[in-house]
């Protein structure tokens, strides 16, 4: 099945060259923590401030396509009055909406997760597209270990992200399809290849099951990369080649681009990671980012709540935009990363 022309545009804006999305999806209880370590509590004026920082940094869309927004931030407004939307579409950036419910445990097999939020969906996505979001996500989360995952794990949360997309597409808004292999255990690069590849094959065989346009809709997956428990870590170059090889063999040309998450790595690594990849290419599809933490832990640093730092806050946030920006042209560079950052 072909997407429409809409979808089709707004899929390939969110992955237009030189750009990628921030996701500023974080749920109440998970801002919380971010808050944590800056000293702050976690009140809405205060979720307010901080989201109007980030999405008022000059020049915003020039390395931003996209924003996830929770749906808090989607109804809410700027310090100054117009709302997020507004604010996000003035910077020439699409606002789109985490619509998952969160994960909770799969019946029969309780250290694995399901994701729940299919019931209401429809609903929720004709409100959401009438508040001015064109895009969505929902993210299913496998966990490695020890005789997991299980194939009931997969199927389940397959067919939930299928289910998902396909609702998204009835309504005119491009599912971003987010099948998470967790980095947290010890397991080796290539035990993390051999379930996102599992995973990856799964998903899109229930993506054409039922019947989901994927030139109209976006993949959101984790690098091939070995958990951070592991006593082996991979290079940057071994992560770059490790993961473009899973993907070539099971993402079909037609999906317009796949915009990674970061996981567990740090904002540098992520950087890095993608870059490797970009200058590995051509490749069939675009290769970006759809980083939450990996685009904001500097930004939250500088800013600690605090309103006399807003610009250090937003210099922070546009620069290692702008990092991620070069990433997708794979031209970023330790020296780039110095002069900017620093480090």
């Amino acid at each position: 099945m072909t997407a429409t022309a809409e979808l089709q545009k707004t899929a390939q804006a969110l992955v237009a060259p030189g750009k990628g999305i921030l996701a500023a999806d974080e749920s109440t209880g998970t801002i919380e923590k971010r808050f944590q370590s800056i000293g702050l509590s976690n009140s809405e004026a205060n979720r307010q401030a901080y989201r109007d920082l980030l999405f008022t940094t000059a020049g915003f869309g020039d390395a931003i396509s996209g924003v996830i927004l929770y749906d808090e931030t989607l109804r809410q407004k700027s310090l100054k009055g117009p709302s997020f939307v507004d604010v996000l579409q003035k910077a020439g950036s699409i606002p789109g909406i985490k619509v998952d419910k969160g994960t909770v445990p799969l019946p029969g097999s309780p250290e694995e997760k399901m994701t729940e939020g299919l019931d209401g969906l429809r609903g929720r996505l004709e409100e959401y597209k009438k508040l001015g979001a064109r895009f969505a996500k929902w993210r299913a989360v496998i966990t490695i270990g020890k005789g997991i995952p299980t194939a009931r794990c997969i199927t389940v949360n397959a067919r939930g992200l299928a289910l998902y997309a396909a609702l998204c597409q009835e309504h005119g808004i491009v599912p971003i399809v987010e099948p998470e292999v967790l980095m947290d255990a010890d397991n080796t690069i290539e035990r993390c290849y051999e379930v996102t590849e599992w995973t990856l094959t799964e998903t899109f065989s229930e993506l054409r099951n039922l019947g989901v346009a994927l030139d109209g809709m976006l993949l959101k997956p984790n690098m091939v990369i070995a958990g951070k428990k592991s006593p082996k870590q991979a290079t940057v170059e071994e992560v770059a080649r490790w993961t473009v090889a899973c993907f070539r063999r099971v993402v079909p040309a037609e999906v317009p681009g796949i915009v990674f998450l970061s996981g567990g790595q740090t904002s540098q690594q992520a950087t890095a990671h993608l870059n490797a990849m970009n200058a590995m290419g051509p490749h069939p599809w675009q290769l970006s980012f759809s980083y939450g933490r990996a685009l904001q832990d500097e930004a939250l640093k500088a800013w600690k709540g605090d309103a006399k730092n807003l610009a250090a806050a937003q210099k922070a946030f546009s620069d290692r935009a702008k990092l991620n920006a070069a990433a997708r042209h794979g031209k970023y560079s330790e020296k780039m990363e110095r002069e900017l950052v620093g480090v």
